[in-house]
């Protein structure tokens, strides 16, 4: 009885001590992706980079299968060394499809600020859903078919409005955009500590997505209401 409750105990602590190295090496990378995501926006700007400019749509299929190929050979060779360097590569690409707005911001006398208060935001948002999936005794799992929902109607707006150029409806997909993704790093975060979720490659990809479209959403929102051109 004695040694049936010992190794449950040590089943309990080494299921914790591999959770708490997944989060720790999904947390670094996350922090790492952001390094080549500045450098292909960098780059970006400095090219003045268009993946389709003469139509949004054209533009809109060749990013998803530019993104959904990364998808692919990310989940391949998630298990080793090499995953880490596809995801870098995926995220520079990112990097780059986020230069036409950084292009624009900076085209505000104050687009600078306004870069690094999207950034301050962004930042903070993650810093309080990362801290309330860590300390939350409440499971979030039950959220993933609500914000699965939130996300198609985001991408079939976003899809409508390639075509309609609607102001309000833009301004609406960034709002419930900036929700839905803060909900998303709260959820994924809490996937990695309760143990849903145990490939760290995986793990900052989903998390990477989350804070990637809030800072552009966040960012877009700031240049409508923010944007200086004076």
């Amino acid at each position: 009885m004695n040694q049936r409750f010992q190794n449950t105990l040590d089943s309990v602590s080494s299921g914790a001590v591999i959770r708490n190295r997944v989060l720790r090496n999904t947390y670094w990378l996350l922090a790492l992706s952001m390094i080549p995501t500045v450098l292909g926006a960098w780059l970006g700007v400095q090219m003045h980079f268009s993946l389709f400019a003469g139509s949004p749509m054209i533009s809109f299929v060749l990013f998803m299968a530019v993104a959904f190929g990364f998808f692919y050979a990310i989940e391949k060779t998630k298990n080793s060394g090499l995953g880490v360097a596809v995801l870098l590569g995926f995220t520079f690409f990112m990097g780059l499809m986020l230069s036409r707005l950084i292009e624009y911001t900076l085209g505000f006398s104050n687009g600078g600020s306004l870069i690094m208060t999207a950034f301050g935001g962004t930042a903070l948002i993650f810093g309080v859903m990362a801290t309330v999936a860590t300390v939350s005794k409440r499971d979030f799992s039950g959220m993933s078919k609500w914000l699965f929902a939130g996300l198609l109607v985001i991408v079939v707006a976003s899809l409508a409005n390639i075509f309609l150029q609607l102001p309000a409806l833009q301004l609406t997909i960034s709002v419930v955009a900036i929700a839905i993704f803060s909900a998303y790093i709260l959820f994924d975060v809490q996937q990695v500590i309760n143990g849903g979720e145990t490939n760290y490659i995986s793990a900052t990809l989903r998390i990477y997505l989350d804070v990637y479209n809030v800072f552009v959403n966040l960012l877009s929102l700031l240049g409508i209401f923010g944007g200086n051109r004076d």
